[in-house]
């Protein structure tokens, strides 16, 4: 089943949005206070239009000037049954970052979806050509038919048996940050008798521990002999690894794509790099008035550009 709108977008309690009435200025300055490049326009939950830095720019001269009175109207637009798909080829078609998601009954806004939940959405599939590498090479080294358990598993963090005696400490604050911002890229695991072997994402259950997670979502292979001690799980033993308490985390080394990420980095900009990161993360805050979509059921994809008079809109839902 193709994932939708609705899988990946931020919901509309989270949504940042500005009201008509607020003015250029009020608009600069929380677009300054903001990591977003524009904000979604709306009055009584619904969607009149979308105000962008560049929309800003035309109009710096006049900041008193009400946002209702200097942006046009209407706005590009998703619904909650869309799929991913469509809704990158609207991004991609047209040029812009972010696509409001509109109730398809109510015509009121319940999210949005940005270029970066995009990429989201195909950073968290696990490849499933990885998954039949490491399925085929188990296979082959351990004299075991491996079957893939459908769908993803919500597997207990208590439960991982870790195969890397160590992580590294910028990488883990990177995966944090990730993990706040809603990436969850499945795992792989094989099931065992005393819990679930880790074949690949250290770094991230290290930082959903530090988080407090109680579950990650992993594919998970099964072995048709549970008893049958497989290499990787000899090499943890041989490293004493029980539990995620025994991983070392490296505060004295860079994680090698790290290294690479800032090699051109003044080395100070580079060691605070992460920390400036979490504190962005932390600082973040919503604006606005919360909005009373619902999400409806879902319907075959339309796409829709929604045409709205600013200063006509009623003031409340008919």
């Amino acid at each position: 089943m193709a994932d939708t709108v609705k899988d990946y977008m931020v919901p509309r309690e989270k949504v940042r949005f500005v009201t008509p009435d607020m003015t250029v200025e009020d608009v600069r300055q929380a677009l300054m206070n903001s990591s977003f490049h524009g904000f979604p326009i709306v009055e009584n939950d619904y969607l009149l239009g979308f105000v962008t830095a560049k929309d800003l720019l035309r109009c710096i001269d006049r900041p008193n000037e009400r946002i209702r009175n200097v942006i046009r109207s209407g706005s590009f637009c998703a619904t909650p049954s869309m799929s991913i798909s469509d809704a990158t080829r609207i991004l991609f078609r047209y040029g812009i970052r972010n696509l409001p998601v509109v109730d398809e009954n109510t015509k009121k806004v319940v999210g949005i979806i940005s270029n970066i939940d995009v990429v989201r959405s195909h950073i968290e599939k696990t490849r499933q050509s990885k998954v039949e590498s490491v399925k085929a090479f188990l296979e082959k080294y351990n004299d075991v038919k491996i079957r893939v358990m459908p769908g993803i598993v919500k597997v207990p963090i208590e439960e991982v048996i870790p195969t890397q005696k160590e992580v590294y400490l910028d990488e883990l604050a990177g995966r944090q940050y990730e993990l706040k911002r809603g990436l969850n890229e499945p795992l792989i695991m094989i099931k065992r008798r005393n819990g679930y072997l880790l074949v690949d994402g250290h770094h991230r259950v290290m930082a959903a521990k530090e988080l407090g997670y109680k579950e990650l979502r992993a594919t998970v292979l099964v072995p048709n002999d549970l008893d049958v001690k497989l290499g990787l799980e000899k090499t943890a033993e041989r490293w004493g690894l029980k539990s995620l308490d025994d991983v070392v985390i490296k505060n004295d080394a860079k994680h090698p794509f790290m290294e690479a990420a800032t090699m051109l980095l003044p080395s100070e900009q580079a060691d605070g790099i992460n920390q400036r990161l979490m504190k962005s993360e932390n600082s973040r805050r919503p604006f606005g008035v919360p909005l009373r979509g619902c999400i409806g059921r879902r319907r075959p994809f339309q796409f829709r550009r929604i045409e709205s008079d600013i200063n006509s809109r009623p003031s409340s839902a008919k």
